[in-house]
C-alpha cells in the first residue's frame, strides 16, 4: 500500500496533471483583441499581425531592430539632481524613480545612441513611455543636449523617436524649462547644417509637442499615433462639441499638413536612411549592401631550386 501511495500515485499525477504556462507568453492586442505570441510579436517589432496596430516599444528593443545588426554605441547623459523640489504626493519622488528604474531597467525616460542604419551613420534618441509615461524632466533635456553636442562634434544627423505624456510634474518649472533648452540645442544642429528628423509614436502629447517633437526638418509618424498638446477629451469638455473622427491621430494630421509622412514601423529604417542621404548629399541607399570582404593574400609559391652548374667534364 505504501508503494502505491508513495510512488505509483505521484507518478500518474505528474504524467496527467496540467502544466502551468507562464503568463508572459501571450499578449492581447489593445485594438482588435487578438492574442499574440510573444516571439512573433517581438519579431514583428510589436506590431499586431492581425490589424496592424502599433504597440508601444521600449527604446532598447527599438534600437535592436533599427540599427544595422542591432549594433549601436550608447551615449552618456549627465545625471541631474535626484529630487530638486523635494516633491511628495502619495509617494516620494525618489521612490517613484526607483520603481520606474526597476520596472524598465533604464536610468530615465530617454536613451541616446550612435550607430548605422543601412550604412548611414546617425545619432538616435528614443523616449520610453513605460518610464513614468515618458514624462519630460531634466534628464530628458540633458539627453537632447548631449545628443546634439555629440552630433555636431561628429557631423552626424539626429533622429528622435518621441513618446511622452508631457512634462514631469514632480520637477515643476525645472521640467518646463527643458522646452526652450531643447529648442536651443536643436538650433546647434541647424547652425551646423545637420538634419533633424522626428518620428512621432503613440502617444506624443503635452509640452513635448510644443518643443522638440514638432521642430524636425522632416516630421514622420507611426500609424494611429495620438499627437496633441491637449487630449481630445479635454477639448470636447472645453468647447462642448463632438470632435471629428480620428481627430489628432497621425492620419488626420497628415491630411491637414501637420506631418510629412505616416510610415509603418517596419519601413522606417529604409525611409529614414533614404531621407538622410538626400539631405546630406550622399549616394542612394543600396538595399542588401554588405561589407566588402577583406582581400585574401595569395599564397607565395616556394622558389624552385636552381639548376646545378655544369662542369667541363659533364656531357
Amino acid at each position: 500500500m505504501n508503494w502505491i501511495t508513495n510512488y505509483v500515485r505521484p507518478t500518474i499525477n505528474s504524467l496527467f496533471s496540467r502544466r502551468e504556462m507562464p503568463e508572459n507568453l501571450w499578449e492581447k492586442c489593445p485594438s482588435c483583441g487578438t492574442m499574440l505570441f510573444h516571439r512573433e510579436l517581438t519579431e514583428n517589432q510589436r506590431v499586431c499581425n492581425s490589424c496592424g496596430h502599433h504597440m508601444t516599444i521600449a527604446p532598447r528593443e527599438r534600437f535592436a531592430s533599427f540599427f544595422d545588426n542591432g549594433i549601436y554605441k550608447e551615449i552618456a547623459v549627465p545625471q541631474p539632481l535626484a529630487d530638486p523640489l523635494h516633491f511628495r504626493d502619495q509617494k516620494k519622488y525618489p521612490d517613484r524613480m526607483k520603481s520606474a528604474q526597476k520596472q524598465t531597467g533604464e536610468k530615465d525616460a530617454m536613451l541616446v545612441a550612435e550607430g548605422e542604419v543601412l550604412r548611414t551613420r546617425m545619432v538616435a534618441v528614443a523616449q520610453d513611455f513605460g518610464f513614468m509615461g515618458g514624462s519630460m524632466g531634466m534628464y530628458v533635456g540633458n539627453a537632447i543636449v548631449a545628443a546634439c553636442e555629440h552630433a555636431v562634434a561628429r557631423k552626424l544627423p539626429v533622429v528622435l523617436f518621441s513618446a511622452a505624456g508631457g512634462a514631469r510634474m514632480q520637477e515643476g518649472i525645472l521640467s518646463l524649462m527643458q522646452m526652450p533648452r531643447s529648442t536651443v540645442a536643436l538650433d546647434m544642429l541647424r547652425e551646423a547644417g545637420l538634419p533633424y528628423i522626428v518620428v512621432l509614436t503613440h502617444p506624443t502629447t503635452g509640452g513635448v509637442t510644443a518643443s522638440y517633437a514638432m521642430l524636425g526638418d522632416v516630421q514622420i509618424a507611426e500609424p494611429g499615433a495620438l499627437i496633441c498638446f491637449a487630449g481630445p477629451r479635454v477639448i470636447e469638455q472645453t468647447i462642448r462639441e463632438k470632435l471629428p473622427e480620428g481627430f489628432q491621430r497621425a492620419e488626420y494630421l497628415l491630411e491637414h499638413g501637420m506631418l510629412d509622412r505616416v510610415t509603418p514601423r517596419k519601413q522606417l529604417r529604409a525611409e529614414i536612411a533614404t531621407i538622410l542621404r538626400m539631405l546630406t548629399g550622399q549616394s542612394p541607399v543600396v538595399h542588401g549592401d554588405l561589407p566588402r570582404p577583406e582581400p585574401v593574400a595569395a599564397p607565395v609559391a616556394a622558389p624552385s631550386p636552381a639548376p646545378a652548374a655544369k662542369t667541363p667534364d659533364s656531357k
